[in-house]
Formats: structure tokens, sequence, C-alpha cells
């Protein structure tokens, strides 16, 4: 028997009005001639953003979510070196706080996934530096809502450079270089394109990282179809945090746009991997990244029902027998 937690990705496609990735370009922001109106601006923006953060929360209390991903983007232009004396975290102190208090009386799993910009086995000083600028910011902002910064911020392992075995070696040289505050942050996934699965394992056994696992990508992108062989590698790597082991679950949206995710689930495909995985772990918490946002997760947890083995714990969790 195993807990299933689904979650879903920073926008509802029920809550009006709740984006929380509400931006200002750099061109806006110069036009503004009064550099502190402009400055207020971007504040006014993140709070906003933050106050959609704390909606999205409540709407998932009510919906019995309790797993979920931020967006990266609450807090506009925060790392462009044309507001780099900007303390974007002060103005925003007292609504993190709001979602702290929230969160304290209504646990629930959130993390980020921090865009694809940022490559921590770049070559490139300066992609490396901005990259972990953003990584800081992240930590700042889970520190400012009291959550407990490990394990919240799953990255890719960046580019492959034409020579995928050292693009590893520098990933691993590069993340010597990381504090260890944004390093205690990170975890790791297989992606579409560039690195399989066993590749990724390869960084996170040898650097302690946890391995997301995704479905999808490994469809797309494998050594070895049968991702089964590497289950007990990929739990293994999460025996030193105090969450769940997490994967991604999403679906193609066709044979021609095989790596595009749909809108929803594939029942059958999900069902297929919950078969195959429990009763290996005792809870999993499984991020639907779908376009249909939290109708995907709904709509996910209705087609289940169909299943005998499924029983339903509430509208956003369930055990598989």
């Amino acid at each position: 028997m195993t807990i299933v937690k689904l979650g879903y990705v920073a926008m509802s496609m029920n809550v009006q009005n709740s984006s929380p990735s509400q931006t200002m370009t750099v061109a806006q922001f110069q036009r503004i001639q009064n550099r502190e109106a402009a400055i207020h601006k971007l504040e006014r923006i993140a709070l906003s953003n933050l106050d959609n953060c704390l909606r999205l929360l409540k709407y998932n209390k009510f919906n019995d979510i309790e797993f979920f991903r931020f967006s990266s983007r609450i807090i506009p232009l925060a790392n462009h070196e044309e507001v780099g004396d900007w303390n974007y975290i002060l103005p925003l102190k007292e609504k993190l706080k709001e979602i702290r208090s929230f969160l304290d009386k209504n646990p629930s799993r959130v993390d980020f996934h921090p865009d694809h910009f940022v490559v921590l086995n770049s070559t490139d000083p300066n992609v490396l530096k901005r990259s972990l600028h953003t990584l800081q910011m992240h930590q700042r902002l889970l520190k400012g809502m009291g959550i407990q910064s490990q394990h919240r911020c799953v990255l890719h392992v960046g580019g492959g450079y034409g020579d995928k075995e050292k693009a590893l070696e520098q990933f691993i040289h590069n993340f010597g270089l990381v504090p260890t505050r944004i390093q205690e942050m990170i975890m790791l996934e297989n992606d579409d394109t560039v690195f399989t699965v066993k590749e990724a394992l390869y960084l996170c056994e040898k650097l302690s990282i946890p391995l997301v696992f995704d479905l999808h990508h490994h469809m797309a992108n494998h050594e070895v179809e049968d991702w089964q062989e590497d289950w007990e590698r990929i739990v293994n790597t999460w025996s030193n945090s105090s969450l769940p082991i997490k994967m991604h679950i999403s679906s193609p949206r066709n044979e021609k746009e095989f790596r595009a995710h749909a809108d929803y689930i594939d029942v059958d495909m999900f069902m297929g991997f919950l078969s195959a995985i429990k009763n290996s772990v005792p809870e999993i918490h499984c991020m639907i990244e779908a376009k249909g946002k939290d109708n995907a997760l709904l709509k996910l947890i209705e087609d289940l029902k169909a299943y005998p083995e499924i029983q339903m714990i509430n509208n956003g969790s369930f055990l598989i027998q």
C-alpha cells in the first residue's frame, strides 16, 4: 500500500485573475523616469503575485490539494542588473509572513522549478553567477515563508555541450562552488532531450542529491526503456531527505508532438507507473505537469475512481493497494 498525493503547477484554471507571474519588462521599467516610482511598481507587482499565491493555497486547501509548485516569476526583474541595488525582500516581508502563517495552520508541500536559464554545469562564469543569484532569490523566498529549504528546487542538469561526460563532470566541479545553503535546496530531474535517468543518477548518487523521476521525459529520452531497473536507485537518492519521494507526471500531446504536454493525464499511463511502484515506498508525491493545471488534477482523481485498487483519501490524495 502506498499513499499518493497529487499536485499541480503554479496557476489555477478556476481561480479568476490569480496569476502569480505578473511581470514588468526592462523596457517598461526604463520608461518610468522616476526610478523610485519604477521600483514601487515592481514591488506592487510582486505583492500582487504573492497575494495570488496565497489565494491559490486557500483554493488548494478547499480542494484537499496538499502539493503545489510556486511560480519562479513572483518577483519581476529580481536578478536583473538594472535593479541590482533593490532589496526586494524587505517590502514583501509582511505578505510572506501571511503565507507562512497559512502554511503553519494548513501544512502543504510547496516547492519551485526555476526556469531553464538556471544552468549549474555552464562553463561561462557569468551564466553560473546569474544562476546562483536566481537560486538565492528562491532561498530568500522560502526563508521568508518559513519553509525549510532542503530539497525545494528541482533543476535539470543543464547543457550537453557536445560532450555529455565532460558536461556531467563540469556539474560536479561547479556544484563545489555553490554555497551549502543553496546546495541543500536542489533536486535534479531527468530531461527529455539531453540527460537520461541513468546520467542524472550518476550525479545524484555522487553528490547526495534527490532525483525527481519524470516518466514522460524518460519515455522521450532514455538509454534503456525499462525505467523499473533503476527505481530502487531513484528511491535511495531520497534516503537523506525529510520529504517523501516526488515525481513528475505528464502525457504526450500526440505522437508528432511527443515531448509537448497534453492538457490532461493519460490515466492508464499513470496507473501503469503506480502499479509498478506500489509498496516500494510508503508515500509518493506526484506533480502534474499538464496544460490543464488544476483541472488536470481534478479530472485525474475522477478517472482514478474507476480502478478498484484505488482507495480515495480525499480530493487530492489516495491509496493504491
